[in-house]
């Protein structure tokens, strides 16, 4: 058997995230790849993913592989998927890696970019991939709040109340605010992610610059160890999973 892996670019516009959802009729990522595979010759794959992105979610680089008998190069994947793929899908390379290898256990660490349109009128090209905030942030706020999660925290503030994962203590290696014209990109960086963890900080960080919090605050809110007292969760469609570690 080979292990393949797979880099993925995608929109996700059109797609309940990217887990399975057998039965819903909702169409995910991992479904529509799956089915690609399968026309490609590879009967009942099981794709393994660097992680789940949630519906509306978006990707330049999201990592996923499986195991085939199939004798094709692996590097011939990348092309047959994209001619079965829709268009919002892209398979941007395809290699063998060792038999041990898994997407989601194998990972060290992911970054992603959450982006924001911030003027008073809505964009007709941006409306699914950026987060439009009529009122103007304050950038250099939302820095100094940011560099108060930078570290290795407990992260329970952040978590939605649906996550399962063992512990919420997670290393943030960074966290950038940046902006150019009318865009702010944040940009987030750790060993791992709790669920909605990259949004529920975006969503805090935007509540920082219009002065709903200091650096203080989010400190407290960081110790307080409770979903309450931090900001509301950023809209799915501005995130993207841009790049994972291994």
């Amino acid at each position: 058997m080979n292990n393949i892996k797979l880099i993925l670019e995608y929109d996700g516009t059109n797609y309940h995230g990217w887990q399975s959802q057998a039965g819903s009729g909702r169409p995910t990522i991992q479904d529509t790849l799956e089915a690609a595979i399968a026309a490609a010759g590879e009967a009942h794959p099981k794709v393994l993913s660097s992680g789940r992105t949630d519906a509306g979610v978006h990707a330049w680089g999201h990592v996923a592989n499986f195991h085939t008998a199939n004798s094709m190069p692996a590097e011939a994947w990348a092309p047959v998927l994209n001619r079965k793929l829709p268009l919002d899908i892209r398979i941007l390379s395809s290699e063998e890696v060792p038999d041990d290898f898994h997407a989601r256990h194998s990972s060290r660490g992911k970054i992603y970019e959450y982006r924001i349109l911030n003027r008073r009128t809505p964009s007709a090209l941006e409306r699914n991939r950026a987060w439009h905030v009529d009122r103007k942030l304050n950038v250099a706020a939302m820095k100094r709040a940011a560099g108060a999660l930078v570290g290795k925290h407990d992260f329970s503030s952040f978590r939605s109340s649906g996550c399962n994962a063992k512990s919420p203590v997670r290393r943030m290696r960074s966290l950038v605010v940046r902006k150019r014209g009318d865009t702010l990109t944040v940009t987030l960086e750790a060993d791992a992610f709790l669920m909605h963890m990259a949004r529920n900080i975006v969503g805090t960080l935007v509540e920082a610059g219009l002065g709903r919090f200091t650096e203080k605050d989010i400190k407290a809110i960081l110790a307080s160890r409770d979903r309450r007292q931090a900001g509301k969760t950023a809209p799915a469609h501005g995130l993207y999973l841009l790049q994972v570690h291994y």
